[in-house]
């Protein structure tokens, strides 16, 4: 199934994405509103208080959202695009079979949670490695602009891997999900060719797209507010959000269809280079605690079976 079919078959959590950003918005501007009512009565330097304490205020809801429902959210999204790729149709009620995959196979959103946080902080360091290539051509001319536009690439390739691996852990019910989020990470850098292939070509997507979706927007906002008298600081805060908000919905959840579809194309035909563990884990701490609880699960496994 091709990657454009795959993400309007998945539309719905496109349109939850959009809905919980568009009610974070909608927070954001009610308590806006209190705080500046409030700073308002004081003293001069109020209502910048109560812009910054609005500010903290907003972060930090913004995180758990994203934390304990955006999450969830996508974790039922990519269960949807692995069903999608690898059976070539979704579920019905996709909403509810996707909550029931996920719940199945994390069992608690804690284990969800420390699964993506393993795999994404192995990835970052792993990123980290391949671009120290900048520091030993940086300083040659014309190499920079090249080597920057390389990782731009690395970036876009290596910043789906999550998405990859959480998907891939849907594929193998059989073994733990730390287990086969490790192997799906080493199935990503072992058809590292294809993908980071697909990624150029996705990369040149997104370089046209992010701009239209940041900045066409954020004009659009910033216009409207500010022919309502909206301060330019504030209008700039809810601008900014709104195409914030669009991007994450649209563009960010294609390019992750893009990628994964993919990695699902590879990931099943994919014998695994086992001396590949052993590099990464060389390379990577977190990568290393990912493979050590997936081989600890294992053994709990086994010992459970006997």
């Amino acid at each position: 199934m091709k990657t454009r079919d795959v993400y309007l078959k998945t539309m719905k959590f496109v349109w939850l994405k959009l809905a919980l950003g568009g009610a974070m918005i909608l927070f954001s501007l009610l308590t806006l509103a209190i705080f500046l009512g409030i700073g308002s009565i004081g003293s001069g330097g109020g209502m910048v208080i109560a812009f910054w304490i609005w500010l903290v205020v907003v972060c930090g809801v913004s995180l758990w959202i994203n934390r304990y429902i955006g999450y969830m959210i996508k974790a039922g999204h990519v269960a949807m695009v692995t069903t999608a790729v690898t059976t070539g149709s979704v579920p019905d009620n996709q909403l509810e079979a996707a909550k029931e995959m996920v719940k199945e196979r994390f069992i608690t959103a804690n284990v969800y949670f420390a699964v993506d946080s393993l795999v994404s902080g192995a990835v970052s360091q792993l990123q980290k490695t391949f671009e120290r290539i900048d520091n030993i051509l940086g300083n040659i001319p014309g190499v920079s602009t090249l080597v920057n536009f390389a990782q731009l690439f690395i970036r876009i390739a290596l910043g789906y891997i999550d998405e990859c691996c959480l998907g891939y852990t849907f594929l193998h019910k059989e073994q733990s999900a730390f287990k086969s989020a490790a192997d799906g990470v080493v199935i990503y850098f072992q058809n590292w060719k294809k993908l980071l292939k697909d990624a150029a070509v996705t990369t040149l997507i997104v370089m046209v797209i992010s701009f239209l979706a940041w900045v066409v927007p954020f004009v659009i906002f910033s216009g409207i507010l500010g022919a309502f008298g909206v301060h330019w600081i504030f209008a700039f805060f809810i601008a900014l959000m709104c195409a914030m908000v669009i991007r994450s919905a649209f563009v960010d959840s294609y390019m992750m269809v893009k990628m994964m579809v993919s990695y699902m194309e590879v990931a099943p035909s994919t014998e695994i280079t086992f001396d590949l563990y052993e590099k990464l884990c060389k390379l990577s701490g977190k990568f290393k605690n990912l493979f050590n609880k997936g081989q600890e699960e294992e053994k709990q496994y086994s010992n459970a079976a006997m």
